[in-house]
Formats: C-alpha cells, sequence, structure tokens
C-alpha cells in the first residue's frame, strides 16, 4: 500500500513481540481498544518509535486515558493519538459523549473519531457484531463539529459482503461524499 499508493500504513499490534515486525512494515501502530490497558504492549509499541493510535476502551471513561498515555510517553514515544470509539451503554450498544472527546483533547494530544466501531452493536447479531453504518454520517458530523483531528473508518465496496464489521462499514462509493462533508464541518469549526 504504501509503495503502490503512497500513504501511510497502520496496523493493530496484539502482544508486545510483534511490536518491532510490525514497526519494519508500517508507519503507525494501533492499539486496540481491548488492549489500551495493557502496560507491555503499550511500552513495546512506543519503544519503536512510530506514532501510536490509542483507543480508548468501551469500558473507560475519557479521562482514564491520561494513564494509558502517561504509559507510553514514559517509554519515550510522544507522537500519540488518542482514539473515540463509543462507551458501552446495556448489551449490544455502544455510545458516544462527545464531551468524552473534548476531555481527550485537553490532554494535549490530537484526537482521531473511530466513526466505524462507534456504530458497533457488539454480539446484536446473535453470533456476531452488527452495526448499523447509517448513523456513521451523524456521529461523524458531531466528532467534527466538537474538533475532531481525524476520523477512522472501516470501508469495503460491498460491507453486506465482507468477512468482518460489515453493518458498520462505510460503503466505497459513500466515502468521498462523507470525507468532504467531514473536511467543511472542520474547516468551519476551525474558524472559531
Amino acid at each position: 500500500m504504501r509503495e503502490k499508493y503512497q500513504i501511510p500504513v497502520m496496523t493493530d499490534i496484539h502482544e508486545p513481540a510483534q511490536a518491532a515486525a510490525a514497526a519494519e512494515a508500517v508507519d503507525l501502530l494501533q492499539i486496540p481498544a481491548f488492549l489500551c490497558r495493557q502496560t507491555d504492549l503499550i511500552v513495546a509499541a512506543a519503544k519503536t518509535g512510530l506514532p501510536l493510535n490509542l483507543k480508548k476502551a468501551q469500558f473507560l471513561a475519557a479521562e482514564d486515558m491520561k494513564n494509558v498515555l502517561k504509559k507510553a510517553e514514559d517509554a519515550g514515544n510522544r507522537q500519540l493519538f488518542l482514539c473515540e470509539r463509543g462507551s458501552c451503554f446495556g448489551y449490544h450498544n455502544l455510545v458516544v459523549d462527545m464531551t468524552g472527546m473534548v476531555e481527550m483533547k485537553k490532554m494535549g494530544y490530537p484526537v482521531v473519531f473511530d466513526a466505524t466501531h462507534s456504530v458497533q452493536k457488539p454480539g446484536g447479531n446473535g453470533n456476531c457484531t452488527g452495526g448499523n453504518r447509517e448513523y456513521v454520517r451523524y456521529l461523524s458530523r458531531a466528532a467534527a463539529a466538537v474538533g475532531a483531528d481525524g476520523f477512522f473508518m472501516e470501508v469495503h465496496p460491498d460491507p453486506d459482503h465482507a468477512l468482518s464489521d460489515g453493518p458498520n462499514m462505510v460503503r466505497l462509493d459513500n466515502l468521498e461524499g462523507l470525507l468532504l462533508e467531514l473536511r467543511e464541518i472542520c474547516r468551519l469549526v476551525r474558524t472559531f
């Protein structure tokens, strides 16, 4: 992807031993939400020197991300992003508290909004995760309005036939319009 399209590439890592090898192949490492409290994983990722996208777990308050940041900072890395992806709210439901994004921005690092994981319905399809891609646009607009510094989205040409996370993915042919909309909202917000 980097060579063909000249775009930065990011990947999740799930174990400390994966950090160094992944760092040789990508431009940015991502710590998955469910693993964001794993000190050894964060330290290993931070020590690669690559920028880190630290996803807030669904069970953490925004303020708790200061502890995650401290682990990465103590390991010598200040190329950090915080990522909002919703919070658990009962069974099969996530909600996004936009005030949490504001609180994370106060920590001094860019905040990315994970638009597609925020509309997941964990376990919502009985034997797999469901979702509602219809709400990606609305939540992304709200995130742009509170000052999101970036957006994370899973995109697929035919989400209904994707191998994973299809119900919450953005259709590839809808992506450009959505990104143009978000760019305009972000521009407007920055004028205030």
